[in-house]
């Protein structure tokens, strides 16, 4: 799974060349690119709420580029740095947030309950999938295992929104971010612990 997120990432980098080689010539930083794709996507959220699922959707694939775009602009620039890491990642999991709390309020408008509550489960298990990599990244550990990353959540809530399946998708994302969040905790435990109870680091 990595390997195909790796190689699509490739491809649609690849893709925007031109996009890239405009931006940077125009002077445009990615933290602008980060910054306007949050607004996007809070657009989406808002079309979400006025119940304008294909719109909201389409914009919300558009937010998914421009999160695309950020990275690879910073990285054909030389202007990678940890603020805009930082930045990056706040935004991301605002972005979230808000699309899934238009989610949310649609469900409480058809009074679907449990519905709503499965959402703020899914963006707890969104939320702590991208924790337990940060965290496990921060002791040394890369921690990119997983079946429910960000690219997967956000095809995920682009076929719920074109085909009016959110309550189902809703569900398997549910599952699949706390497994994601379970092979996270054992792969940085492996890592952690009992390679390096052979490289002779005894755990405490």
């Amino acid at each position: 799974m990595e390997r195909i997120r790796e190689f699509l990432g490739t491809w649609v980098r690849r893709g925007f060349s031109p996009v890239l080689a405009a931006l940077r010539r125009l002077g445009v930083t990615p933290n602008q690119i980060s910054i306007v794709g949050f607004l996007v996507n809070v657009g989406a959220a808002v079309l979400v709420v006025l119940d304008h699922y294909i719109w909201a959707a389409s914009v919300f694939i558009a937010a998914g580029l421009l999160d695309l775009l950020d990275g690879a602009l910073a990285r054909r620039t030389g202007k990678t740095t940890p603020f805009g890491s930082f930045l990056d990642s706040t935004l991301d999991r605002l972005s979230e947030g808000a699309i899934f709390a238009a989610i949310a309020y649609r469900l409480a408008i058809d009074q679907r309950t449990v519905d709503v509550a499965l959402v703020v489960l899914a963006l707890l298990g969104s939320v702590t999938v991208s924790y337990t990599r940060a965290r496990a990244e921060s002791l040394g550990v890369q921690c990119k295992v997983g079946l429910a990353s960000r690219f997967e959540r956000i095809v995920l809530i682009c076929v719920g929104l074109y085909e009016d399946v959110l309550s189902y998708v809703i569900y398997v994302m549910v599952a699949l971010t706390m497994f994601t969040v379970i092979q996270r905790v054992v792969h940085t435990y492996r890592q952690l612990v009992i390679k390096g109870q052979q490289g002779g680091i005894v755990e405490r």
